[in-house]
């Protein structure tokens, strides 16, 4: 059976990782898809700014502490791509939304040809209030999108 010419298209991938299972599963995913592809894989964390909203005159300190932290982090999982046979992977760590950042701007800036994403468990209350990543990536991203699941 001959593989589909539509596999041979994905050049640079993007993956979110946020720590979470789904985000593993997800890098997998996107670890074997670049493999596949002998394509550039992309590791992004978005460092939400909303979680800040609380901190009073948005201290800097945690700021640069919460960017260390989603550096070793995706710096652990490109390690991982690596060893895995990836040929070429690049990290981003970005303040922003991450709807925005890993649904347009960053597929934008990177000429993303497939986004990989985890698929998580929100309630039906918490996505009609919140929202789902994935759900705004699916309707606005530039280019194919993965949604994995578990």
């Amino acid at each position: 059976m001959k593989e589909s010419p539509m596999l041979d298209n994905y050049k640079k991938i993007l993956v979110g990782i946020d720590g979470s299972v789904e985000a593993t599963k997800a890098f997998d995913k996107a670890v074997a898809t670049a493999l596949r592809n002998d394509a550039e894989l992309v590791i992004a964390n978005v460092i939400d700014l909303r979680a800040f909203q609380s901190i009073s005159a948005y201290d800097s300190v945690v700021a640069d502490d919460t960017h260390k932290g989603a550096e070793n982090l995706i710096n652990d999982f490109a390690d991982e791509a690596k060893k895995a046979g990836v040929k070429k992977v690049k990290t981003r760590v970005e303040f922003g939304s991450p709807k925005v950042m890993l649904g347009q701007t960053l597929p934008k800036e990177e000429e993303i040809s497939l986004i990989v994403l985890g698929a998580t468990g929100l309630s039906y209350i918490e996505r009609i209030f919140i929202g789902s990543v994935a759900d705004y990536i699916i309707k606005n991203a530039p280019c194919d999108v993965l949604v994995v699941r578990q």
